[in-house]
């Protein structure tokens, strides 16, 4: 199976038991627009947490009735999403989404060692893209999570993606190891992981994927460029996941695909005890629908 559109994951969510998710410090009309989309599209059960009076006020301007939904009077930030996180412990829900509060301070929450909801691994966030110029959805990790993984880490990024890719129906993720050169060359840390990264795919180490790198972006996306550049593998034209070395090459592809590319993006962070939705304010109500969707999906 290949992932042809994102509106695949809110298909796939549809078939599922509805998820109930949980936002914190709600009050904000891009993400409550977002809850009130992934409602009609009967794939979440939401619960609010944050300023009630807030809340109400931008609901009733979307034309969103929430009188049916749990809404929690928490104003303190801060302590909403310590609240959210609380109500993950509790059984309550099943999916944590940040609302209008700092990132910092909702991982803060989330990733607190004693109260939080790690769960031993790594966490790793992924985001899926539907750029015009390429025949499939295509997924890149990790642009927001990782700054600069080890080469345990990476591994831990690719486990975590794969598994993923198994929920949504893609049973051999093909991943391209992205690197500016697509042999190994010892001064380029990202040449030597990624060697070492396809050796353990073949060898049984990593499973479930098809691995290839180092690969340049043109090689993994085009398999015209891998030819004229005399690489031959299953990945290049044909990658499910482009991984990238570092934040930095991760952030500008990320926001090169949607302001460039014109593409929709779905995200989330894998990793801790349940699907973390983490959209910025510049990401569109499409694709915080679509986040929602690929966390209930999963």
């Amino acid at each position: 199976m290949e992932l042809k559109s994102l509106d695949q994951f809110l298909d796939i969510a549809r078939t599922k038991p509805k998820r109930r998710i949980i936002v914190a410090a709600a009050e904000d009309d891009h993400v409550l627009s977002a809850i009130h989309e992934a409602v009609k599209e009967n794939i979440v059960t939401p619960t609010l947490v944050g300023n009630t009076a807030e809340i109400n006020k931008i609901a009733k301007e979307l034309g969103f009735d929430v009188s049916g939904i749990e809404i929690i009077e928490e104003p303190n930030k801060v302590a909403a999403c310590k609240r959210a996180v609380s109500m993950i412990h509790d059984g309550k829900a099943d999916i944590i989404m940040k609302g209008l509060v700092s990132t910092a301070d909702f991982l803060r929450a989330v990733l607190n060692k004693e109260t939080g909801l790690r769960k031993g691994g790594l966490l790793s966030h992924v985001g899926f893209f539907d750029p015009t110029a390429y025949h499939k959805v295509v997924a890149l990790t990790d642009a927001a999570q990782n700054v600069a993984p080890t080469l345990e880490e990476k591994i831990g990024i690719i486990k975590n993606t794969v598994d993923l890719f198994h929920h949504l129906g893609v049973e051999d993720p093909k991943i391209a190891l992205l690197a500016a050169v697509e042999v190994v060359n010892p001064k380029m840390q990202a040449t030597i992981d990624a060697a070492a990264i396809v050796q353990m795919n073949r060898r049984g180490q990593i499973k479930g994927c098809t691995i290839d790198g180092p690969l340049a972006f043109d090689n993994a996306i085009s398999a015209e460029a891998a030819e004229h550049k005399g690489v031959k593998s299953e990945v290049c034209g044909n990658a499910d996941m482009l991984f990238v070395p570092n934040i930095e090459v991760g952030n500008v592809l990320y926001k090169s695909f949607t302001y460039f590319g014109g593409a929709s993006v779905a995200a989330m962070i894998l990793g801790a005890a349940v699907p973390i939705v983490l959209t910025s304010r510049a990401d569109s109500n499409r694709s915080k629908l679509l986040s929602i969707g690929l966390a209930a999906a999963y």
